[in-house]
């Protein structure tokens, strides 16, 4: 968190201290900026004005267990009541607190999410480079949301394993992180019946020059692979390889490293005559202890400037987002993977509100690494929400003026002593245990 800001937040008067804490990291402007080209902005006055909706949706992330009503009364965003003697304060009901998110809608969340997020993740990028490159991942998945006939036409609910639909409509999303820090740097949301690689596509123009990005196997296609390689300079990609590709070999680099040429397939080429007739990549083999051998495609192919073994133990990395996909759905969400919010516009705002709260909270661990000199996954993800929302509630809450700026000191040095020990290497291959119900299933 910014301390002078926060300084500044403190010195200006009678708003709740605890809302100008932690919103000092997101810049008012932005939300200005975002409400006005949305054409959102509050015009004549509310109890929930149009700025106060936007930390109603980020909030409802940080409180899952708190009711969205509970979260506008703790944040102190309702405007105070006309009273006759100039006191009081007015209270949102839920139907009042609907209607405020309905008429703010999805789009300015979005568009603040996006002007965050360019910020934010590129710098951290940056700062986290590897051989001159910043490395980022994108992979998907997929939200529960609460099932509403709306909900349903909206999203669709997806096959059952044994048989017939889900219980939920889903949605789907597609992730864009910088792996080193957890940022999220895109999203995209669709149906949960849309496909991750269609869903993927516009992330990819969201990727700087000079970047790798490390991507799950499904994601193995020729087209967005050449297009990933061939717009923009320097925008590589490293990926796990089919068991079913072929390919050429046109030049041994070296133990287990080859230089390939790939050929897409007929229908593909009918499709898509513009796409080159094959596609240079570079193979790498290799095996880890006690696993299977596993190879990986990449665009890296100067085998000198990226040597075949750092290639392999970058890979692993990839792991990064699905860490942190569980700290969305296990921390954030308390476990609870199903939405709150019963119309479409209002998940996808519910989303974009989520992930603006992971950032923030990301910001903040980044930041303490840095004052600690460590890497930014040295610091538990847990118990930094934990001292945050600790914070925000109580400390901030009741805490006079003159104390905040010591106790957000404090706050720094309490997630200073929440740094994990080096992560170990695994020993043993990952294995998915699933429980299943002993009752029926309850057919609709």
């Amino acid at each position: 968190m910014d301390l002078g800001r926060t300084l500044e937040a403190v010195g200006a008067g009678e708003r709740s201290a605890s809302f100008d804490v932690f919103a000092s990291s997101l810049d008012r402007e932005w939300i200005a900026r975002a409400l006005e080209a949305t054409g959102t902005a509050t015009v004549r006055r509310r109890k929930l004005p149009a700025e106060q909706v936007v930390w109603v949706v980020i909030g409802m992330a940080l409180y899952r267990d708190r009711s969205i009503q509970e979260v506008v009364h703790h944040l102190d965003l309702v405007l105070p009541a006309a009273t006759a003697s100039g006191s009081g304060r007015a209270e949102a009901t839920s139907s009042a607190v609907v209607q405020a998110r309905d008429r703010l809608g999805e789009a300015p969340l979005h568009c603040l999410f996006e002007q965050t997020a360019a910020q934010w993740a590129a710098s951290s990028a940056e700062a986290h480079r590897w051989r001159g490159l910043s490395v980022y991942g994108i992979d998907g998945s997929t939200l529960r949301i609460p099932d509403t006939p709306e909900n349903e036409q909206a999203f669709g609910r997806p096959g059952a394993s044994r048989g017939g639909e889900a219980s939920y409509p889903q949605l789907r999303l597609v992730a864009l992180m910088v792996l080193r820090s957890h940022l999220l740097a895109g999203l995209a949301l669709g149906p949960g019946s849309t496909g991750e690689v269609p869903l993927a596509e516009p992330l990819f123009d969201q990727l700087p020059d000079h970047s790798l990005t490390i991507l799950d196997r499904g994601f193995l296609s020729y087209a967005p692979l050449h297009r990933l390689a061939t717009t923009g300079r320097e925008r590589h990609w490293l990926i796990r390889a089919k068991s079913n590709l072929r390919w050429r070999t046109l030049q041994r680099l070296g133990p287990h490293d080859e230089l390939v040429e790939i050929e897409p397939s007929r229908a593909l080429r009918k499709a898509h005559p513009e796409l080159p007739e094959t596609l240079r990549a570079r193979v790498v083999h290799y095996q880890r202890k006690g696993f299977q051998p596993q190879t990986l495609l990449t665009s890296l192919l100067d085998p000198v400037a990226y040597p075949a073994d750092e290639i392999a133990q970058l890979y692993h990395e990839r792991w990064e987002l699905e860490l942190g996909f569980d700290e969305i759905k296990t921390h954030t969400l308390e476990r609870e993977e199903t939405l709150r919010s019963r119309a479409p516009e209002r998940v996808r705002q519910e989303v974009w509100g989520l992930a603006i709260a992971y950032n923030l909270v990301r910001l903040h661990m980044q930041r303490v690494a840095e004052q600690q000199e460590v890497a930014p996954s040295r610091i538990s993800f847990r118990h930094t929400l934990m001292l945050v929302r600790g914070f925000w509630q109580l400390t901030a809450w009741i805490a006079s003026p003159g104390k905040l700026p010591r106790r957000l000191e404090d706050l720094h040095q309490e997630t200073a002593l929440l740094i994990l020990p080096p992560r170990r290497e695994r020993r043993y291959p990952r294995a998915v245990k699933i429980k299943m119900s002993s009752y029926p299933r309850r057919r609709r």
